[in-house]
C-alpha cells in the first residue's frame, strides 16, 4: 500500500507540476505518511520532483521557442541560489520555516493575478526614464533568486512562485510560463539534489517510486495543456493557489 501510495501521489503531483505547479503538496505528505521523516521528506521531494521538471520541460519546449534568449540568464541564477536554498535546508528547521511559508504563498498569488497590470505599469514608466527601466530588471531577477532559494529550500509552491515571477517579467503565453517554469525548477531541483545526496539527506527508495510516478504524470499533462483554452489553466492556478495558501496558514497556525 506504501508503495501504490507514493506512485499515485506521483502521478498526481507530476500532473500538477506542468499544470499549475505545487505537485509537492501531494508528494510531500505522501513521504511523510510513508514515515519518511520530516528533512528526509523534503529532500525526497525534491529528488522526485526533478526528472518530471525535465519530462515537463520537454514536452513544452516548443511552446519557449519564443523566449530562448532568457535560458542562459535565468538558469545561471537558478543554479547559483538554488544551490543556496539547499545550503539553508541543512541548518534550518522546517517547523521554523513554515511559519513562513503561508505568506510566501499569499505574496505569489497576489503577484500572479495582478502581475500583468503591474508589469504594464512598469513598462511605460520604464520607457520614461532608461534609468528606471535598468532597475526594473535588475529588480526582475533579484525576484528570481528569492524564488530559486525558496525552490532550493523548499521545494513545495515553486511552480507558483515561478509563475508569479514569469507574470511579473511580461510574459502573458501560459503554455511558455509553464514551460520557463519547468526548465528554472529543473535546474534548481538539480543542484539541490547533488548537495542533498552529497549531505546523505535523500531517502532513495521510497523517494524513486514517487519519482517514477511523477515523471510519467509530468509529461502527460504537458503533452495534453496545448488541448486546455489558456483561460481555463490561469484560473486553475489561480484557484488552486489560493486553496494552498489557505492550507499553509491552517497548518502553520491553526493545526
Amino acid at each position: 500500500m506504501t508503495e501504490l501510495l507514493l506512485f499515485v501521489a506521483g502521478l498526481l503531483g507530476g500532473a500538477l507540476n506542468s499544470l499549475a505547479g505545487g505537485g509537492s503538496f501531494i508528494v510531500f505528505p505522501a513521504l511523510l505518511f510513508s514515515g519518511v521523516p520530516p528533512v528526509l521528506a523534503n529532500a525526497s521531494n525534491t529528488y522526485a520532483a526533478l526528472p518530471g521538471y525535465v519530462s515537463g520541460a520537454i514536452g513544452y519546449w516548443s511552446s519557449m521557442a519564443g523566449y530562448k534568449d532568457r535560458l542562459v540568464l535565468y538558469g545561471i541564477i537558478s543554479a547559483l541560489f538554488g544551490y543556496v536554498g539547499a545550503e539553508l535546508l541543512l541548518v534550518v528547521s522546517d517547523e521554523q520555516f513554515s511559519l513562513v511559508v503561508p505568506w510566501l504563498m499569499a505574496f505569489a498569488v497576489t503577484l500572479f493575478v495582478f502581475g500583468n497590470q503591474i508589469n504594464t505599469t512598469l513598462r511605460a514608466r520604464s520607457g520614461e526614464r532608461r534609468g528606471m527601466k535598468a532597475l526594473g530588471a535588475v529588480l526582475i531577477l533579484s525576484l528570481l533568486a528569492a524564488v530559486c532559494v525558496y525552490g532550493g529550500f523548499f521545494n513545495a509552491g515553486l511552480g507558483i512562485l515561478l509563475l508569479a515571477f514569469l507574470a511579473m517579467a511580461g510574459m502573458t503565453d501560459i503554455h511558455a510560463m509553464n514551460g520557463l517554469k519547468l526548465y528554472i525548477s529543473t535546474i534548481v531541483a538539480l543542484v539541490a539534489v547533488a548537495r542533498f545526496a552529497f549531505n546523505a539527506s535523500i531517502d532513495w527508495y521510497h523517494g524513486s517510486i514517487a519519482l517514477v510516478g511523477v515523471t510519467i504524470g509530468g509529461y502527460a499533462a504537458a503533452r495534453l495543456a496545448q488541448y486546455i483554452p489558456t483561460l481555463w489553466i490561469r484560473m486553475g492556478v489561480i484557484v488552486y493557489g489560493i486553496g494552498m495558501t489557505g492550507y499553509f496558514f491552517w497548518a502553520a497556525y491553526f493545526a
